[in-house]
């Protein structure tokens, strides 16, 4: 070890040194090797002489041996800067393709402007009879504008005594609903974050994009927070266009829906459903599965309905819709009896159908029911269904007049009736909900 102090010295050794070095070392090392076989060699000598059938050539043999690996060893020392100053193998696995950094760009850009939403519902305790606010659901949503507002599904606050808001800083806030769309499943909520200027600027609204030219096969993006994991990414491509589900909420039919194989798991309701380009061309609102769990059938809003109902909330705090001022019977009810189109069940009193002489239905003196009007079409056009109801007044505006087909009793007649806007009020949290010992409502 001294000796290779002095020759290596305290400071790092050049390479032309250190390849010096090497050599002397391993000369030094094969003559004390030699000087150790030099007795072998002797005996070995002796042992032949009496021992003709001992093999001459196996010192040879070692010998030979020997000077091979001090070759090796030469070679290898001759040599090593390639060995030390060679930088880490970079191996495939670590090289990202242009796709993969275009995504993680996508993902970086777009997610502090998602946030993480907790329904809290109030129990109370049938033995103390306290309040208390308990979880019973979550969600995701993104922000809407830079003024605190927040988009997400009205199911995803739907019962709530309290919402949240935890932004992608970790900053939880007490949010306002500013109002609902019960009937395309949007929420606009609001959370000032005044005071706090770091969180201000993370709301950041996301680009709107349009539903109206979308593709099969195109690549989309869903950002939210599936199961409490916030800030989850999954990708996949829109697998059909102009899908039809039903509002959870009223039942009415959300015509436009963007069908995706992107993961949509519990906890994704609300969040965006981005292009490649990073803008929002839709809510991811459900999942089609026999199990709860994602299989492969979600669906989202298109942007182009939410954009026509959170423009109305933040401006009005609600919808504003043509109705006809009627509510009417299910279709599997419509259907036991025989007939097709849309049983009235009640003509609200100064409503447009009320106006226009549409009956509901009703009980004779003798208690046994009178069935109402059944709408047959609307300005010609068949209605076999409440689906085909709400698809006439979709297309219609406030202030028309529509010529509408009944069936009263055995006659069919004809009414005008003109549409009016709806009443429907801003959100209204549930009433507090008495937990019974032992277990407790969903």
């Amino acid at each position: 070890m001294a000796t290779n102090s002095a020759l290596l010295g305290s400071a790092r050794p050049k390479a032309g040194k250190y390849i010096f070095c090497g050599q002397f070392l391993v000369q030094q090392r094969c003559k004390v090797l030699f000087s150790r076989l030099q007795p072998a060699a002797a005996t070995r000598d002796s042992k032949e002489k009496e021992d003709p059938a001992l093999d001459s050539n196996s010192l040879q043999q070692l010998a030979v041996g020997f000077l091979g690996g001090i070759l090796s060893a030469s070679f290898i020392f001759t040599n090593p800067a390639s060995l030390e100053f060679l930088p880490p193998p970079v191996f495939a696995s670590t090289r990202l393709t242009s796709d993969e950094t275009s995504t993680i760009q996508l993902f970086n850009r777009n997610t502090p402007s998602v946030v993480f939403i907790t329904n809290l519902a109030t129990r109370r305790d049938a033995f103390t009879l306290n309040n208390l606010e308990v979880p019973q659901g979550a969600g995701s949503g993104f922000v809407w504008d830079t003024n605190g507002h927040i988009l997400t599904n009205y199911h995803v606050i739907r019962g709530a005594s309290e919402v949240r808001i935890t932004l992608s800083g970790g900053s939880d806030y007490a949010a306002t609903v500013v109002g609902v769309d019960e009937d395309r499943d949007v929420a606009v909520l609001k959370i000032d974050t005044k005071g706090n200027a770091k969180d201000a600027q993370l709301l950041k609204p996301l680009q709107l994009g349009t539903s109206s030219d979308l593709q099969v096969g195109q690549r989309v993006f869903a950002i939210g927070n599936p199961f409490g994991l916030d800030h989850t990414l999954t990708t996949g491509v829109i697998s059909g266009v102009q899908r039809e589900i039903s509002s959870g909420n009223t039942g009415r039919p959300i015509e436009g829906i963007i069908q995706t194989d992107a993961a949509i798991n519990p906890g994704n309701s609300g969040g965006p459903l981005l292009d490649s380009s990073g803008s929002v061309i839709g809510i991811n609102t459900a999942i089609f599965s026999p199990s709860g769990a994602n299989a492969g059938v979600g669906f989202a809003i298109p942007v182009d309905l939410v954009k026509n109902s959170a423009e109305q909330i933040v401006q009005f705090g609600r919808v504003v819709r043509p109705i006809m001022g009627i509510s009417f019977a299910p279709d599997a009810a419509v259907e036991q009896l025989g007939v097709t189109g849309v049983l009235v069940l009640d003509a609200r009193e100064g409503g447009p159908a009320s106006k226009a002489g549409v009956h509901g239905t009703t009980r004779d003196e003798y208690g046994r029911l009178v069935l109402g009007d059944i709408i047959l079409s609307v300005d010609g056009k068949k209605v076999k269904t409440a689906s085909d109801l709400y698809r006439a007044l979709d297309k219609s505006n406030i202030g028309d007049s529509l010529d509408v087909e009944l069936l009263r009793g055995d006659k069919t007649v004809h009414v005008p009736i003109v549409l009016e806007p709806s009443t429907a009020s801003a959100f209204q949290p549930l009433p507090v909900v008495t937990t019974p010992p032992g277990g407790g409502g969903p």
